[in-house]
């Protein structure tokens, strides 16, 4: 692992005049992953994004390409690695303010830009004013919900530049944006062996916090006298809703909190389970963790809002249920689902290969039509048939 550290300025000059770079298809392509700071990548624990951003990473790598990864110093990758401080924000408690960090990043990706044919973004929106003047081909992956009003806006401000969405339903609010893709998350095939065998308990993994629905998975688990395993973090942000509204169910009999945990214990504790509980009550972009489930081999009961009804085949690999009767009913039969359907529909669709190699194409795309119209590949989407 090579790791540049430090900051360089002036950036945004030198990016705006160099040429662009055209790579025919099929080649060695030159790529930037930039990545949110809040965690490393891949995450120590919980955190989604990151981990994504580290299985693409090393994916492409894999495949022969040259990769460079922007992000916190305590990542670990086989690409080259570029950090402008030491640790991830989330651990590092003199770092306060993630604006300053994520801006001398940027500002030191700016001053490299022109090494790239393409820049991949999952920073949100703090780069978007770059990216359009930038001369490498670039696109953002929307990791979040977009149903947020001060949306809407910002991508009207921003129309042109390609976006991806990790599902069909995440797009629902805007679905006039430039989208040049809908590209799952995936998995490395091998990170987790399934266990074919019926679980003893439910599992619930992640965060808690008030749209994560950890009082329902309670609720369903008594209901069905069945052992709840609780592996989840709780932020500060959502402490006061974990000591008023969790914390006094979690002194049920049924439950057992474990606290966080990282891709290490993840197989053991999912594949044991006879069911991942996620009965959430938020548009959810995508879910890692019911893909992560699959993997195991282990059936999802889920809520059916967000991308659940897009995961989940219902009656297969799990339930996509719409209220607590429902959930309860479902549960008890869950398992009897076949649990090597479950891995096969992860083969199927859900791994690491399959999600590099649909970013490979949107880059390829990109570059094409940056190198027919350079003036214009910064601001235009390169969008893919279907889009409305």
């Amino acid at each position: 692992m090579k790791s540049d550290f430090g900051v360089a300025g002036g950036a945004l000059r030198q990016c705006i005049e160099r040429p662009p770079v055209a790579r025919a298809a099929g080649s060695r392509l030159r790529i930037a992953q930039v990545a949110p700071l809040y965690e490393s990548v891949p995450p120590q624990g919980y955190g989604g994004t990151e981990r994504v951003v580290s299985y693409l990473t090393e994916t492409l790598v894999a495949l022969g390409h040259d990769v460079t990864l922007y992000a916190s110093g305590d990542s670990r990758t086989a690409a080259r690695h570029v950090s402008v401080l030491e640790r991830s924000l989330r651990l590092d408690e003199r770092r306060r303010d993630p604006m300053v960090w994520h801006a001398m990043m940027l500002d030191r990706l700016w001053d490299e830009a022109g090494r790239y044919d393409v820049i991949h973004f999952h920073t949100d929106a703090i780069h978007l004013a770059l990216a359009r003047r930038c001369p490498a081909a670039s696109l953002t992956t929307l990791h979040g919900r977009l149903d947020l009003p001060d949306l809407a806006p910002l991508y009207h401000h921003f129309a042109g530049l390609p976006l991806v969405s990790i599902s069909n339903d995440q797009r629902r609010p805007m679905p006039w944006a430039s989208w040049c893709a809908t590209i799952p998350h995936g998995l490395p095939e091998r990170l987790y062996t399934p266990r074919y065998e019926p679980g003893a308990y439910f599992a619930f993994l992640g965060r808690i916090s008030p749209e994560k629905r950890l009082d329902r998975a309670i609720e369903i688990a008594i209901a069905c006298d069945v052992p709840l395993m609780v592996a989840a973090k709780v932020d500060p942000a959502d402490r006061d809703y974990y000591e008023r509204e969790i914390r006094p169910l979690m002194s049920d009999p049924h439950v057992r909190y474990i606290g966080e945990i990282g891709d290490r214990d993840k197989g053991e504790f999912l594949g044991r389970a006879r069911a991942l509980l996620m009965p959430i009550d938020w548009p959810e972009p995508f879910g890692l963790v019911m893909i992560e489930a699959l993997a195991c081999g282990t059936p999802v009961l889920a809520y059916a809002h967000g991308s659940v009804p897009e995961i989940i085949d219902d009656g297969v690999t799990g339930y996509a249920v719409h209220d607590q009767a429902e959930a309860i009913a479902a549960a008890r039969r869950i398992g009897a689902l076949s649990r090597p359907a479950c891995r096969a529909a992860f083969d199927r669709c859900y791994t690491a290969r399959t999600m590099a190699e649909g970013h490979l194409d949107v880059y390829r795309r990109l570059i094409a039509r940056r190198a027919v119209s350079p003036a214009q590949g910064a601001v235009h989407a390169a969008t893919d048939p279907d889009r409305r």
